[in-house]
């Protein structure tokens, strides 16, 4: 019987992580993976299939609306070549994941191929092309999640779909209906709508990404309706039903009133839940929640020599927020003393304009009663913003109204998914609006933005409005 240090279930963003900082810290490792390559869904059909899909979109979309405000002169049509941009996706998914071959190969790790499924807490069966039992002194369970559904959507995965099949359509769609304004339905709803379809989303809450602060989701709905997206907010779907290649989505408004929608695709975006099929969990004294996840303590321990992680457990479902649990479990079984501020990991949607936030919203900061001053800063107030075309959204950014410690920072525009990291390290250090404001920026940069709303929130001092 093969004998580990430590196994990890599942190879996503949070397992194979995990896997390589135990194989750095000295221990032989197993990552154990069911499916036919490495990655889990954000590499394979997550995060960078949509992102290869969502860059190819958006220069299309440059090509065709503003290549000729730039002086640039395109001769004869410019057509979406769908197939290609699907095949170019589908290699950048290839090279990636052959990535993380690689980093198994380079630390030293074993990749044993099939559904791991505990016999007990040290004994992890394995069925499929590795089968076979291991004995494990410590187990790592990082088996993400799954697209969620609604109880009566039958989804047939080809009209009626998740983010999983968005990604391999053979088709652009006329019409693609998306049920939930979050992160999953905006992105892949932002493709389609830039390659022509008619995109309608459904969302039944009173705004689109709820979690946001509240001006975030306003001026992201206010963008994406310029851009031809239509929104129905507070809107409940009831039924979805498919005739050949029409599918009807029934949606009561607010009032009540029964709304109808008919496409040709329907996109259920509606969050994803955990995924533990196969765990058999209970054989080693693992408990799991009403909502699916992995029960853990403070240190993501699911039981004395078990911890879990990622989309399984408690929290964001985020790749980079696994990745640091991954990190953080590894250290702790090897004797250290890591830790992670959730508060700290920030939250990014990748439509363009993109957007990210970090720490409390302003919303949160009010029912806290916690006292507070904010400095905002457009982005058409750049000369960057404007040398490149990209003026729409803001930097919002939150600090203490008597310290000025930065509590909360908020951005929509070009590059928000890097800008963020500016404001991360800021409030990991603890820094205040003004120790921002008085740092030098680079000229002319996007980031310019983040000073200056630091200084609007130091002493209401902008300097370029």
């Amino acid at each position: 019987m093969n004998q580990f240090d430590v196994a990890i279930i599942g190879s996503g963003p949070g397992g194979y992580v995990a896997a390589i900082r135990c194989a750095q810290l000295g221990m032989k490792t197993a990552l154990i993976e069911k499916e036919a390559t490495l990655g889990g869904t954000c590499l394979n059909v997550g995060c960078i299939p949509s992102k290869s899909l969502l860059d190819s979109s958006h220069h299309y979309e440059t090509a065709t609306k503003d290549f000729a405000e730039h002086g640039i002169d395109v001769k004869g049509a410019i057509e979406v070549n769908f197939p290609q941009m699907i095949a170019r996706k589908r290699e950048v998914v290839s090279t990636t994941v052959k990535g993380i071959d690689y980093l198994m190969d380079k630390n030293k790790i074993t990749v044993l191929r099939g559904l791991g499924s505990f016999e007990d807490a040290t004994h992890i069966k394995i069925t499929g092309k590795d089968a076979q039992v291991i004995e494990a002194k410590k187990t790592i369970i990082a088996t993400g999640s799954t697209p969620g559904s609604l109880p009566f959507i039958d989804l047939d995965k080809e009209r009626v779909i998740t983010s999983t099949e968005a990604l391999e359509l053979s088709e652009i769609p006329k019409h693609l209906v998306v049920i939930g304004g979050g992160v999953i339905g905006l992105e892949l709803g932002q493709v389609y709508r830039r390659l022509g379809a008619e995109v309608s989303v459904i969302e039944y809450a009173v705004r689109i990404s709820p979690v946001l602060d509240a001006a975030l989701s306003k001026e992201l709905m206010k963008v994406m309706k310029k851009q031809g997206v239509k929104f129905h907010l507070s809107h409940q779907v009831t039924a979805v039903s498919r005739k050949g290649k029409k599918v009807t989505v029934t949606a009561n408004d607010k009032k009540g009133a029964a709304q109808t929608f008919e496409g040709d695709y329907c996109l259920v975006s509606v969050g994803r839940r955990p995924y533990t099929n196969g765990l058999n969990a209970e054989a080693a004294g693992i408990v799991l929640n009403d909502k699916g996840q992995v029960e853990v303590n403070d240190q993501l321990q699911a039981a004395p020599n078990i911890y879990a992680i990622g989309d399984v457990v408690r929290g964001a479902m985020l790749a980079h927020k696994a990745e640091e649990e991954g990190v953080m479990v590894a250290e702790f079984i090897a004797g250290q003393k890591p830790h992670i501020d959730y508060n700290l990991i920030p939250n990014v949607i990748y439509t363009w304009p993109e957007v990210a936030a970090v720490g409390k919203t302003e919303e949160e900061l009010k029912a806290a009663g916690v006292a507070y001053k904010k400095g905002q800063f457009p982005m058409r107030a750049l000369g960057r913003s404007r040398a490149s075309m990209d003026t729409d959204g803001f930097i919002k950014i939150l600090a203490h109204a008597e310290t000025d410690e930065i509590l909360g920072a908020h951005m929509i525009g070009a590059r928000a998914s890097d800008l963020i990291t500016e404001a991360v390290t800021a409030m990991e250090f603890r820094a205040s609006a003004e120790d921002v404001a008085r740092m030098s920026h680079a000229h002319p940069t996007y980031a310019e933005a983040v000073k200056e709303a630091a200084l609007a929130a130091t002493e209401d001092r902008a300097l370029h409005v």
